[in-house]
């Protein structure tokens, strides 16, 4: 009988179907539930998310620059051109971008010549700066071989670039400095200014402001309004395009009243004396010439003065830094004898037949103290008339006691005297038109007689600045008529040219309209008749002017003494002053001379004033612009 095994399967093919199914199945649904994840993902970074991180990758990819307007031109009245804006290259760093500032200092400075100073005050400026990432300047004005040698090496020079700017220049340079001002270098205190004045904003992007002058005084004219662009940048921070710009507002332009070769002139006149002269028109008060004797160049404060340089302009005993058109405080002297005559007049306490004794000198009754007139001899018998073409000091005495102090204070001010002219530059100080209310808060002494005297002729207490002296001769030339004096003659922008209009004050009145003329003919008879002190240098003038000569004394002699210029050290010498108007009829201009410690009026300031008046009828009679 045969004996059959039973065949035994060795593997389970259905059974190994079935879990395969199973696995598949499981992973499946495990790449399905990731691919379903993944796309979940995607969903929500490039739709949900969109936004958020489009913005993010934009502020890495583009940035926002500020692009500053170009700062408005100043012109003569003439159109010549006062201050512009030239081209230049300056090496900034971003203090942000650099690791070793002392290291990148020490490789620029193996490449090119850095100062001590230089690298001190960018320093200063860099510990100054709140906000880090803004450039500052190293060295400006770069010159070509400079700008080329940095390019070469720019590369290893991270978070230094080489900028291209406009810089403000002065070509005329010293000779409109005291007018004109300057722009400089935005510090701190500028900076928070402009943040105080929620104007920061305005100057992104803008290095400089106006320090002094014009400059100052019409920042916000000439600034004009700062614009932006967009730019994509690369990995390394540079602009590579512009995707889009909204382009800066321009300043608007100024066209002032000056005319630069009378300033020349006016220049010229002083030679290497100290002192100023002001010009202006009369029909206005436009300021024709404004020119301080020293001066200096203003384009040294634009690119950063050195401290060498600086501390010579501070050590310069002639002190050029002063504006002494509208800042220098000199006694007026015998230039207001015109103003006090005038006061006489109004008050009825003088006549054209009132005459004045004077033997040489002056006394109060009961005081044996003598007030010399400056001719030693007297004028003998004196109406205003010879009081004002001879300039006599007793006659003044005189009539300032009889005036008193009180009037004459009152009466000044009306001019000008003691007040802030109006003028369009902030340098400017109002000097000193004393009274009894003054004197006591100042010396809290009572005011005497003695005071009054010296008051009369324009010494003592009383200063004035030559502006205050062309505007208070003005105001008389005018019979009244008060203009403030103004730089500014239009402005100038893309829509056309605006006039400025002249600004008025109260008008000084008189109850007798009359007494006008009188004191305008005197000052005629000082340069037109023999005895006058200004005829010798008004000789054979072909227009008709009046003028009044002064002489200031700088210290007091004693009464024993005689003043001897050449005992006496030169600073305190003497200043020579001169006021005057042309035509005598209807004034077109007004000449205010002051020239400091050279002696008389009439020999020194006078002359320098017909000088300044024949280029007016020389030149302006064809040229009005």
């Amino acid at each position: 009988m045969l004996n059959w095994r039973r065949r035994v399967a060795i593997r389970d093919h259905l059974a190994e179907a079935n879990l395969f199914a199973r696995r598949a199945i499981v992973a499946i649904v495990v790449v399905i539930i990731l691919i379903a994840s993944l796309i979940n993902n995607l969903y929500y970074l490039q739709v949900d998310k969109y936004q958020d991180y489009q913005t993010r990758a934009d502020g890495n990819r583009i940035k926002v620059q500020p692009v500053a307007p170009n700062r408005g031109l100043i012109y003569d009245r003439f159109g010549r051109i006062l201050a512009e804006n030239s081209p230049f290259y300056s090496l900034d760093i971003v203090p942000e971008e650099v690791d070793d500032l002392d290291h990148l200092l020490a490789q620029i400075g193996e490449l090119i010549e850095l100062t001590d100073d230089s690298i001190e005050d960018f320093k200063k400026n860099v510990n100054q700066q709140r906000r880090k990432f803004k450039p500052v300047t190293l060295k400006s004005k770069l010159s070509e071989q400079d700008t080329a040698v940095l390019s070469v090496h720019q590369h290893k020079l991270e978070g230094a670039y080489i900028e291209a700017r406009l810089k403000r220049h002065y070509p005329y340079k010293d000779l409109t400095t005291h007018a004109l001002g300057y722009v400089a270098k935005i510090n701190q205190r500028d900076a928070d200014n402009l943040e105080l004045e929620g104007k920061s904003a305005n100057y992104e992007g803008t290095y400089d402001i106006g320090k002094l002058g014009v400059e100052k005084y019409y920042e916000s004219i000439l600034h004009g309004e700062v614009g932006y662009q967009e730019v994509e940048v690369n990995n390394r921070g540079r602009p590579i395009r512009t995707l889009s710009q909204q382009p800066p507002v321009p300043g608007q332009d100024l066209i002032l009243n000056l005319d630069i070769d009378m300033q020349q002139l006016a220049k010229d006149s002083l030679g290497d004396r100290r002192g100023a002269i002001v010009v202006l028109d009369a029909k206005d008060n436009g300021i024709l010439a404004l020119y301080s004797n020293p001066s200096y160049d203003p384009n040294l404060f634009v690119h950063g003065i050195s401290s060498k340089n600086y501390k010579a302009l501070l050590d310069n005993k002639s002190r050029p830094l002063i504006n002494r058109t509208t800042q220098g405080r000199y006694p007026p002297a015998s230039t207001i004898k015109p103003h006090i005559g005038l006061l006489g007049l109004e008050e009825d306490l003088i006549t054209t037949k009132t005459r004045v004794w004077d033997p040489g000198y002056y006394q109060i009754k009961g005081i044996a103290h003598k007030y010399r007139d400056w001719k030693t001899w007297g004028h003998g018998w004196v109406d205003i008339y010879r009081a004002i073409e001879e300039s006599c000091d007793v006659y003044y005495y005189d009539l300032a006691i009889r005036l008193g102090m009180d009037k004459i204070s009152d009466f000044m001010t009306q001019f000008g005297f003691g007040e802030l002219t109006g003028v369009d530059i902030y340098e400017e100080t109002s000097a000193t038109m004393p009274s009894r209310e003054w004197k006591y808060g100042r010396f809290r002494q009572p005011w005497y007689a003695g005071d009054t005297i010296s008051i009369g002729i324009g010494q003592g207490y009383w200063t004035s600045t030559p502006l205050q002296l062309a505007t208070g001769v003005s105001v008389l030339a005018n019979e009244g008529q008060h203009f403030e004096p103004k730089l500014l003659k239009a402005t100038q922008s893309l829509t056309g040219t605006l006039p400025v209009p002249a600004q008025d004050r109260p008008p000084v009145q008189m109850k007798d309209p009359d007494n006008w003329q009188i004191i305008k003919t005197a000052m005629q008879n000082v340069v037109e008749k023999n005895t006058g002190t200004g005829h010798r240098a008004f000789e054979d003038v072909h227009y008709h002017a009046a003028g009044k000569t002064g002489t200031a004394q700088v210290i007091g002699i004693a009464q024993d003494e005689k003043y001897d210029a050449e005992k006496i050290a030169e600073k305190y010498r003497d200043n020579a002053l001169f006021v005057g108007f042309a035509p005598v009829a209807d004034p077109d201009i007004v000449v205010a001379v002051v020239i400091e410690n050279v002696g008389g009026g009439s020999k020194y300031a006078a002359p320098v004033a017909r000088r300044m008046m024949d280029y007016y009828f020389e030149n302006y009679q064809e040229t009005q612009p």
